[in-house]
């Protein structure tokens, strides 16, 4: 099993831009981990995507947050990002770092609140 831990969350206004952090451990695996990314969730609604990339460097997004949210990796550190720029009040919600080596593995959450 993987531990995730994410950092950077917090109160941001509308217009502004965040950056999460999410470090892995507990991975053993001989090639960087196949896929780390993010998801989010606010209350009454389903978990949604909000971007992941491969350890080839492909990525997939929201269509949300395209254009706006950028994932990268550090392969070598074992940790994932999520800058978030031109954030609107709908981006709040609790965000999760995600990663599937060979099961799914997701992060307590970090919350991210924007004002307008």
């Amino acid at each position: 099993q993987v531990q995730l831990v994410e950092s950077g969350g917090g109160l941001v206004q509308a217009g502004g831009s965040l950056r999460l952090s999410c470090a892995a451990s507990g991975y053993s695996g001989t090639i960087p981990i196949p896929i780390m990314g993010w998801f989010r969730q606010t209350p009454g609604r389903q978990r949604e995507l909000v971007g992941i990339m491969s350890n080839e460097g492909s990525t997939e997004y929201g269509d949300s947050v395209k254009g706006r949210f950028a994932v990268s990796r550090d392969n070598a550190k074992k940790t994932v990002f999520l800058q978030m720029s031109s954030l609107k009040p709908e981006d709040t919600a609790v965000y999760y770092c995600y990663v599937f080596t060979n099961r799914a593995d997701w992060g307590q959450g970090t919350q991210v609140t924007v004002s307008s």
